[in-house]
């Protein structure tokens, strides 16, 4: 059998997930409480997710 190619991951370009405002710079999204520092949470329309981990935080009223 013929070998497949490999694709080639694409950056997760952090840079995004920053805003900078004057000197500082402030998070956009929140990072992730059990992996800890560097691994930003999704933000979906009702919850927060981890993509590394699957935590997730639902945000919004309860029923």
């Amino acid at each position: 059998m013929a070998k497949k190619k490999k694709k080639k991951k694409t950056s997760s370009k952090k840079y995004k997930m920053y805003e900078a405002s004057g000197s500082e710079l402030k998070r956009k999204n929140k990072f992730c409480p059990k992996c800890g520092t560097g691994v930003f949470m999704a933000q979906h329309k009702d919850r927060m997710t981890c993509g590394k981990c699957s935590y997730t935080e639902f945000t919004g009223k309860e029923k």
